[in-house]
């Protein structure tokens, strides 16, 4: 099973705005119903405090959790289910690296043609815009929770140009990452 490196956090706002993109890649058990989603199930949300995390649907009903009725985490919907979050498990755990598509597809074993097509398929994105979207959400992060200056979490996030990171940031996010972290940073008001 491949291991996703996401916090806590990081895990809790992918629940919270219901991110499809992390699906399949952990898993939200919630203590008080015993009950198991995946991070885009439209449920009603828990308390952060009753919430924990699994990367494995074998140990979340190890553990004794049970399928969520209305999400069904335990059900794969495509055949190529596995593949895909391969993929993605492999852009969340790589997204600091330069990546081309072909060190995507020999990482999974397919043809980059064979993985761009398959993956866009069963995503609606290319890697590469699946790849930016995380770069994207890690720098949204570090934005509101560390003290980076702009060009620094440019490239913590993988970006190799200040430029692109800018045009790709505003177009996911519809500002610049200055108005984003001004809109949204911990403790000041809204």
């Amino acid at each position: 099973m491949v291991h996703i490196h996401l916090s806590f956090e990081e895990m809790w706002e992918k629940i919270i705005a219901c991110d499809r993109m992390y699906d399949g890649l952990f898993f939200t058990a919630v203590k008080t119903t015993k009950i198991y989603c995946r991070p885009s199930c439209k449920s009603k949300k828990p308390k952060k405090i009753n919430v924990e995390f699994f990367h494995d649907i074998g140990e979340v009903e190890k553990a004794g959790y049970r399928a969520c009725k209305r999400c069904q985490p335990e059900v794969d919907h495509s055949p190529h289910v596995g593949l895909v979050r391969d993929v993605i498990a492999f852009l969340v755990n790589h997204y600091k690296q330069r990546l081309e598509l072909k060190d995507i597809s020999n990482h999974v074993g397919v043809s980059p043609y064979y993985l761009e097509r398959l993956f866009k398929q069963e995503t609606s994105e290319t890697p590469r815009t699946y790849l930016d979207k995380i770069r994207v959400d890690k720098a949204a992060y570090l934005l509101t929770n560390t003290s980076g200056t702009n060009l620094e979490i440019c490239y913590e996030v993988g970006f190799q140009s200040p430029s692109n990171f800018y045009k790709v940031f505003r177009r996911l996010q519809n500002c610049s990452p200055s108005e984003y972290r001004s809109l949204n940073s911990k403790g000041e008001q809204q």
